[in-house]
């Protein structure tokens, strides 16, 4: 049987979420989500009411597949149930503050979800609620509703909020979810991180590296910008599960990911003094910012270093591939010179391309030098093959703001400059010695 590839971004949210577009409905999603090429996509926050209601009266089940499709209207794009949730809770005398994400492949599961997750908290105060409860607790409760359903820690390596947060984290998985460690099987790598990054901890070598969005807008230099690629059967609910928990690099090929030092916490640093360090300088100035003294926003390459047992080369065998990658709209906004990829001479560009390759990921990964300058002007093609080659070079992002693209491209042909200095004037170990 001939495999279908699926593309998968399996954590997003829905308008209810905090920060989130309030224009993010399931028909846009799913728009978009095409145009990316998505053809599988989280929900999002079905433990939100109204947004589960949204739900409800948008999407109809495929049958047999554990999986929605929206009502009546002809498009190629499934959503599997999905929601974020935060748990606080007290471990060893600290504070833990952990993200979870929780997939289910019925109604009936989601709604049985709620009504024990409703115990631990206001379900309609947020999008991604805060439980009052622990992450072993959280397990068990959705693990007693459906052996089918999966539970996952989001973006594990985000200063806040996550599973190795160096803020209010953990050293280990076993010590956050304990007795429950065996039924997760999958660590969501975050934007700040990549598989290379993870492998270098031994303790991860059981555990699948999927990428998601976690995106609060349908734009699609949010949606898709981390995903994951399947060869499956059948699209279903269990073939994807499955691919993931077993790890199987038959069936989970890759992923894609952010050049990790896009991210916006991949280093040291602080934001209001814009001081960006690497793990080395950090460390020489004791994680304190050298300009106002007071403690350095710990970076995910930093917290690496911390908990790594391997060096920075090592691969893990038999582990589904990745590809670095960054949206297209950010590409082409780097090239023309402006900050914002949501302008009009952006959106030429992009939809000239889309409507030649037919969606962004064909773009970013297939399309040949030749025929994409046949579409656009030359630098966008230079610009678009040196983001997949890996050989463009991002600033890295730190403390809440994000790595700069910088590119090496003719623009004589094009009515633009390029974008001379990053957005945030970034210090480094050189402006203190």
């Amino acid at each position: 049987m001939l495999a279908i590839r699926v593309m998968a971004d399996l954590h997003i949210h829905g308008r209810y979420s905090r920060a989130t577009s309030e224009q993010m409905s399931l028909g846009e999603i799913a728009k978009y989500a095409k145009i990316k090429g998505l053809n599988l996509v989280g929900t999002g926050d079905f433990t939100h009411p109204l947004w589960l209601k949204e739900i409800r009266e948008n999407l109809a089940p495929e049958a047999d597949t554990g999986l929605f499709k929206l009502a009546n209207v002809d498009s190629p794009v499934y959503f599997m149930l999905q929601t974020e949730v935060c748990t606080i809770f007290d471990y060893k005398g600290a504070s833990k503050k952990i993200h979870h994400v929780i997939l289910t492949p019925n109604l009936e599961s989601a709604d049985q979800i709620n009504e024990r997750l409703a115990r631990f908290g206001d379900l309609a105060s947020d999008g991604r609620p805060i439980l009052d409860c622990t992450a072993p607790q959280l397990v068990e409760e959705v693990m007693a509703v459906n052996a089918d359903n999966m539970v996952f820690p989001a973006h594990v390596w985000t200063p806040w909020f996550s599973l190795f947060g160096a803020s209010s984290g953990f050293d280990t998985v076993e010590d956050c979810y304990q007795d429950m460690t065996k039924h997760i099987h999958a660590l969501e790598t975050g934007l700040s991180s990549d598989p290379a990054m993870n492998w270098r901890l031994s303790g991860l070598d059981k555990y699948a590296l999927i990428s998601n969005s976690d995106c609060h807008s349908f734009w699609p230099w949010r949606i898709g910008r981390e995903a994951n690629a399947f060869d499956l059967p059948r699209c279903t609910y269990d073939h994807v599960i499955s691919a993931i928990s077993d790890n199987d690099p038959e069936r989970f090929k890759f992923t894609i990911e952010t050049d990790p030092a896009y991210g916006k916490y991949h280093w040291t640093g602080h934001r209001n003094c814009k001081v960006s360090l690497s793990p080395p300088e950090a460390i020489k100035f004791g994680n304190t910012c050298p300009v106002c003294r007071r403690k350095l926003v710990k970076g995910v390459e930093q917290r690496v270093e911390e908990l790594s047992d391997r060096p920075s080369d090592y691969k893990r065998p038999n582990a589904p591939g990745f590809k670095c990658l960054l949206p297209l709209s950010e590409v082409i906004a780097a090239v023309i010179g402006t900050d914002s990829p949501a302008i009009q001479a952006v959106w030429k560009i992009y939809n000239a391309l889309i409507a030649k390759f037919g969606d962004e990921y064909t773009v970013l990964m297939d399309a040949p030098f030749e025929e994409i300058a046949s579409v656009v002007d030359v630098p966008f093609a230079q610009a678009i093959i040196k983001v997949r080659n890996g050989s463009a070079k991002v600033i890295p992002g730190y403390d809440g703001v994000y790595g700069q693209l910088t590119l090496d491209v003719s623009v004589s042909v094009i009515k633009a400059k390029p974008l001379a200095t990053p957005r945030v004037q970034q210090r480094s170990m050189s402006d203190f010695c």
